[in-house]
């Protein structure tokens, strides 16, 4: 008759598996946790030490008090039973022999996340300086009232310089876009997670290129347009230029998310064949994204249509520079005409790029 006692090997592996979760830094889930924890009690300090003494530029003469006060009393809870914020976010269980991952529903996490909030709401009204009191002051609503009044009541006798004005807008965002899809088509591929990997050369080609597009991205487009027109002249030129290197960018971005939400079917029936990489990256990768690619191209291109009214303050050419001068000159007339044009192009705009969007998507 067969024993019913476990074997030696299953007997050992359930023995063994709730000691395994106690060497927490073996694991990088457990490292990137406790970095988690300290982040968020170093800014959880900050906020309180910012309401209840100081404004917020406190950090950055005395930015070791909220750090080492961090350190402390996340190094503090991380042991403590059920403190921890970052655990339910890494689904690490609280204790080494609990077998059910903690969740934000228990009590703890769900204090803890709540002073987090209402601490950060609370911060955010102090650092902006919420005035109601400002908001409905007599004074201010007669001004806006005045400037309302007026930009509602068009003047269009300058209608066919804003149209003309409104015609090289279209094309500043149009051939900005054109010119930063095939960079961010190849960028993309190099950004790609589920690309770059295999060897060292190719995550740290990821890496690099991720920092890059992500500085890049960060810089608004505003910030290039004031570049470029001191670098080209002022002008549509500059615009075009600006709005290039911010959609080089973000197209990269939106490339890359499609690439790595792709089916890896193609992809090892490909490879199965004996194929090279960038057979693999042609016949695998690229009919699954031209579609996706396509659509976030339009939705591109819409985006800057609506910033191209925008650079135009600083110099970027197009509708925005007449814009500027009128509203310069309190002539609010003028600027509800311009601002006329412009409602009515982008809403022209954004519906037939949903037109397009959705043949698409079919």
């Amino acid at each position: 008759m067969p024993s019913l006692k476990p074997s030696s090997t299953r007997y050992g592996l359930l023995k063994r598996r709730p000691l395994q979760k106690k060497t927490y830094f073996r694991n990088r889930d457990y490292v990137y946790a406790y970095l988690v924890d300290w982040c968020l009690w170093t800014y959880l300090i900050f906020i309180l030490y910012t309401l209840l003494y100081q404004s917020s530029f406190f950090l950055w003469r005395s930015l070791y008090i909220p750090v080492i006060l961090g350190l402390f009393f996340s190094f503090i809870f991380w042991f403590l039973p059920r403190c921890s914020i970052s655990k339910p976010l890494f689904k690490i269980d609280t204790f080494a022999y609990q077998s059910v991952p903690t969740r934000f529903t228990n009590t703890p996490y769900l204090w803890l996340s709540s002073a987090l909030i209402v601490s950060t709401l609370g911060c955010g009204l102090k650092i902006t300086e919420l005035s109601l009191f400002e908001l409905l002051s007599p004074y201010g609503i007669n001004g806006a009232k005045k400037i309302f009044m007026s930009i509602f009541s068009p003047d269009f006798s300058i209608i066919n310089m804003v149209l003309s004005a409104a015609i090289e807008t279209i094309y500043i965002s149009f051939m900005a876009t054109v010119f930063a899809v095939p960079f961010a088509f190849i960028f993309s591929f190099f950004s790609s997670s589920n690309l770059m990997k295999g060897s060292v050369l190719r995550y740290i080609t990821r890496i690099f290129v991720r920092l890059f597009l992500n500085t890049t991205r960060s810089i608004e487009p505003l910030v290039w347009a004031i570049i470029f027109s001191v670098w080209v002249g002022i002008g549509p030129f500059s615009g075009m230029l600006a709005l290039m290197v911010h959609s080089i960018a973000a197209l990269t971005k939106l490339y890359s998310d499609q690439i790595e939400s792709i089916n890896k079917g193609p992809l090892e029936m490909v490879d199965s064949t004996g194929a090279h990489s960038t057979q693999v990256i042609w016949f695998g990768v690229v009919p699954q994204i031209i579609l996706p690619f396509l659509s976030c191209t339009i939705y591109r291109w819409d985006i800057n249509l609506r910033m191209a009214t925008i650079i135009g303050l600083v110099g970027g050419g197009g509708i925005g520079r007449m814009l500027i001068q009128y509203q310069g000159l309190a002539q609010w007339h003028k600027v509800g005409t311009i601002i006329l044009v412009i409602a009515v192009i982008v809403s022209l705009m954004d519906y037939f790029s949903m037109l397009l969007r959705k043949r698409i998507n079919v």
